[in-house]
């Protein structure tokens, strides 16, 4: 008979890490290959519409309870939170090898409230970009139109107030099956017509239009005349961003903005669910019992990710 083969399990494991913290680091790097690929895809596209493309400054201008420009003031605050939670997950890691139970707690406790400030602004910025401000017109070509005044060439001026007290909009009915053909219904009616845009901007004389098209970094903004001429190719309007519209530009840029910013937050809304379970472990005294914090360093090492991934999005999406 052969002999027999003992596996001696406290050899030295693969890498010198356990399999556990091995296998974070496989979706780690799985995960950063998706999020490249994301952000590559962004980058292309946003090439070859470069002489068109929305311009972040003035697509996140929005401070809560501050009125006017506030480029990047925002998001900028977003990033510090995120990068403010990465610090204390490094000191609960700290703690955790030091065995400091109570310490581990409360850094986990201010790790979990910075992901729940993220992910709240997030959904703030979300919302101001959905129902947007100031509104555009769309022309019968896709292009975007947006109002703002002559003197300045850059205040953007909204849509609701150029209109005001001029559209006269309200004897339009919408057709429905019961009233006409029972197998038609009219689409959504928009909020204003052509006749009530230009209408108000012929009342507006210190009005005028920027188009989307950019040079040297500004958005050509056409004279008195040569806005009234582009209105006449005018489609309909839209206010905010979707899927299909967008008011800020390029539809191409709401998709890619609700998607990867979309599927980072949802990285970090399961980080903070992950936090959560093991900060009540840790509460119970399960790592201690263990004789070690792995866990912790675990969550960590997925925290500090999502946190450098974000570094990255914030780069290319915002800043470039």
């Amino acid at each position: 008979m052969g002999a027999t083969h003992t596996v001696d399990i406290t050899e030295p494991k693969p890498f010198g890490i356990s399999y556990g913290k091995m296998m974070m680091w496989f979706f780690i790097l799985s995960d950063a290959l998706t999020f490249s690929g994301f952000i590559t895809a962004y980058a292309f596209s946003r090439f070859k519409f470069i002489e068109s493309w929305p311009l972040p400054d003035e697509v996140f201008n929005h401070f809560p309870f501050m009125h006017g420009d506030n480029p990047m003031y925002f998001v900028a605050l977003m990033t510090f939170i995120l990068i403010f939670s990465s610090v204390t997950m490094v000191l609960a890691v700290d703690a955790g090898h030091k065995m400091q139970q109570k310490k581990v707690i409360l850094y986990m406790f201010l790790t979990i409230i910075g992901g729940a400030m993220f992910v709240g602004s997030q959904a703030w910025e979300w919302k101001n970009f959905i129902s947007g401000h100031n509104g555009a017109v769309i022309t019968k070509g896709g292009n975007v139109l947006q109002f703002v005044k002559a003197d300045s060439k850059k205040e953007r001026v909204s849509i609701h107030d150029l209109v005001d007290g001029h559209a006269a909009h309200g004897d339009r009915v919408q057709h429905e099956s019961k009233n006409g053909l029972w197998f038609v219904n009219e689409a959504p009616l928009p909020e204003y017509t052509k006749a009530d845009i230009v209408k108000a901007f012929n009342a507006n004389p210190n009005v005028v239009i920027k188009t989307e098209t950019i040079v040297n970094n500004e958005k050509v903004v056409l004279s008195r005349e040569d806005s009234a001429e582009a209105l006449k190719d005018m489609k309909n309007v839209v206010f905010g961003a979707n899927l299909l519209e967008n008011e800020y530009g390029k539809p191409l840029f709401a998709d890619f903005f609700f998607f990867i910013t979309g599927f980072h937050g949802f990285h970090v809304f399961s980080g903070i669910v992950f936090n959560i379970i093991i900060f009540f472990n840790i509460i119970l005294g399960t790592y201690e019992r263990r004789g070690h914090y792995e866990m912790v360093e675990k969550v960590g090492l997925y925290w500090h990710f999502v946190d450098l991934v974000w570094v990255f999005v914030f780069t290319f999406f915002y800043l470039v």
